[in-house]
């Protein structure tokens, strides 16, 4: 039972209660939890309160709701540690996921100035925008658009269309040695395209990533924004002092 003589709201102590069902397997991924009025009368505690509990873990990503269904746990979101650079289909195969991409669209156009700079590129330059779906386990986790310069990889339309791993093709149709990148992450609100893209309700919490890859030589080759379902992912930075 709850102590409602702690200091501690009812509803964390219920949230803490199921979170622990959650992750000592006591409920499986796709399991449904017991209702609003069932967890009421179990606790004896209002179903205000075990609203918000719910809602807490919904945002947590602990728990999924399904519309006329219930509530039911949710599959556990996928750890990546920022400490080497990977790509997203080796992110997958590493955890026992099969990677797999959708090309939304590829298509040329001028750089922008921002695009300029991130690339070291001349004003009239071209780049080739690739709009991906990134997908594990045939779930859409991220959508990506990558530019990259078109003097560099002048036929990269051709090949890209069939390719599982960006980096793989360019390392070797174009012999690149990817060597780092420097990225920042940032949390954002999906819009209603990548809403539908990637399967989320409208103004879900996503990561919002931004990378620039480098080669062996310190060029940039590659700027790249990627959106990931904030409910699938996150990630881990280890910290030394």
């Amino acid at each position: 039972m709850l102590n409602k003589d702690t200091p501690i709201p009812l509803y964390y102590q219920l949230k803490e209660k199921l979170t622990e069902a959650i992750m000592n397997g006591s409920w499986p991924v796709g399991t449904m939890i017991p209702s609003e009025r069932e967890l009421s009368e179990k606790y004896g505690i209002s179903r205000m309160t075990v609203r918000q509990a719910l809602g807490e873990m919904v945002k947590e990503g602990l728990l999924v709701r399904k519309k006329g269904k219930g509530s039911f746990v949710a599959e556990p979101k996928i750890n990546q540690e920022l400490i080497r650079l990977t790509s997203f289909s080796e992110d997958m195969r590493s955890r026992g996921l099969t990677p797999d991409s959708r090309v939304k669209s590829v298509y040329l156009q001028e750089a922008s100035p921002a695009i300029q700079n991130y690339l070291s590129l001349k004003a009239d330059a071209q780049v080739i925008v690739v709009e991906r779906i990134r997908l594990a386990n045939e779930q859409p986790m991220a959508f990506e658009t990558s530019h990259l310069p078109i003097a560099r990889f002048p036929d990269l339309k051709h090949h890209v269309l069939d390719a599982k791993s960006l980096y793989n093709l360019l390392e070797e149709h174009y012999h690149v040695t990817i060597k780092y990148a420097r990225q920042t992450l940032e949390a954002s609100l999906s819009d209603a395209v990548v809403s539908k893209i990637l399967e989320i309700p409208h103004a879900s919490p996503v990561l919002l990533i931004t990378r620039v890859t480098y080669d062996s030589e310190n060029r940039p080759f590659e700027y790249v924004k990627s959106i990931y379902r904030g409910d699938r992912y996150k990630f881990i930075v280890e910290l030394e002092r």
